[in-house]
C-alpha cells in the first residue's frame, strides 16, 4: 500500500485559505479541516455564536469557531452544521465536494478497515491530540485533527483535542446524517450518525475525473507505456486520428497538452514532478482517460 504524498499540491477556497492535498488510493483529499466562511458562489455562511440560536436553526445553515474563538480555526478548522454541508451552493472549493458516506467507506476500506484506519489518518504526537493518541502513525499524510464538536441540544462546545468528527454529505434519516469519528484513545474510525444541528469538521475530497468524461470502448485500443514512466511515455492511438492529449495532476490542473498523430506518439514528461496524473485523450466524438504514474 502506497500513498502519493509526493504529489501534493495546494487548493484555495473562496476566502483565500490555502490547503495542502494528499492522494490516498483512488482519492485526493484536503490535508486540513475546512475553514471557509462563504459558499463557492460568494454567499456568506452565517456565523452563529449564540447557543440558543444554534439549536433553533432547524433548517438554517451555520458555521462557528470552537468556543467562538477565531484562533481555534487556524489549527482545527471551523465547525459546520449539516445544513451548510448539504447546501447546493457548496462549501468546498471548485472541483471539490463534501464526501459521501460511500466515499468515506472507500477511504477506510483502502486503509484496511475501521479497526486500523484511524491510526493511519491521525496526526502523530500529542501536540493536538490528547495522550495517548492510540495507534497514530499518519502514514497516509491525511493529518486528522481533533476539532471537537458543537452539541445539537444546547449549543455547547465539546471534546476538542479528544475527538474529531467529520460530516459526510449523506442523510441517514430526516433529522440525522452520517459521520466519521476518530478518538484520542482508539485507532479506529467509527461510522455514526448525528443530528443535523450538530457542529462538526469538514474534509473535502476532489471530484472524480472519471465522472467528468464519457468513457467508451476505445479504451482497450489505447496503449500507454511505460507506466510508471520516468522521462518519456509512448501513446499508441490505434490509428485514431485528430486526437488531443491533456495531462492533469491530482487536483485537476492541466499540466501538459498536445495534438497526437495516429499511431505511436512519444511524449516528454521529464518536466513533471513525481506522482499520479490523469491522461485524457479526446477524439471527434469520444474521450478516454488513463492513470499515469510518474517516477
Amino acid at each position: 500500500m502506497t500513498f502519493q504524498n509526493q504529489a501534493q499540491t495546494t487548493v484555495t477556497d473562496y476566502d483565500g485559505n490555502v490547503y495542502d492535498t494528499v492522494h490516498i488510493g483512488t482519492q485526493v483529499w484536503l490535508k486540513e479541516n475546512l475553514k471557509v466562511t462563504h459558499y463557492r458562489n460568494g454567499d456568506s455562511i452565517p456565523n452563529v455564536t449564540d447557543d440558543v440560536q444554534w439549536v433553533n436553526l432547524t433548517t438554517g445553515a451555520a458555521y462557528c469557531n470552537y468556543d467562538n474563538d477565531v484562533n481555534a480555526a487556524i489549527t482545527y478548522g471551523r465547525l459546520y452544521n449539516f445544513y451548510a454541508v448539504s447546501d447546493n451552493r457548496s462549501i468546498c472549493p471548485t472541483s471539490w465536494h463534501v464526501p459521501t458516506d460511500i466515499e468515506w467507506t472507500t477511504l477506510i476500506t483502502y486503509l484496511g478497515g475501521e479497526n486500523v484506519a484511524g491510526g493511519k489518518l491521525k496526526e502523530t504526537g500529542t501536540t493536538h491530540w490528547q495522550s495517548p493518541n492510540t495507534g497514530a502513525t499518519n502514514e497516509t499524510g491525511f493529518t486528522a485533527l481533533p476539532g471537537g464538536s458543537r452539541h445539537s441540544g444546547d449549543g455547547s462546545f465539546l471534546t476538542i483535542g479528544y475527538y474529531g468528527r467529520w460530516w459526510s454529505s449523506t442523510e441517514y434519516i430526516t433529522t440525522n446524517a452520517w459521520t466519521r469519528d476518530m478518538a484520542y484513545n482508539y485507532s479506529t474510525v467509527a461510522r455514526t450518525n448525528y443530528y443535523k444541528l450538530s457542529g462538526f469538521s469538514v474534509r473535502c475530497v476532489m471530484d472524480s475525473v472519471t465522472t467528468q468524461i464519457n468513457e467508451i470502448n476505445y479504451q482497450n485500443e489505447i496503449k500507454i507505456y511505460p507506466n510508471p514512466a520516468i522521462d518519456r511515455v509512448s501513446i499508441d492511438c490505434a490509428q485514431r486520428q485528430d486526437l488531443k492529449m491533456q495531462i492533469y495532476n491530482v487536483v485537476g490542473v492541466r499540466v501538459l497538452q498536445r495534438e497526437l498523430n495516429n499511431g505511436t506518439n512519444d511524449i516528454d514528461v521529464s518536466s513533471l514532478s513525481k506522482g499520479i496524473y490523469i491522461i485524457k485523450l479526446t477524439g471527434t466524438d469520444w474521450t478516454v482517460q488513463r492513470k499515469l504514474t510518474k517516477e
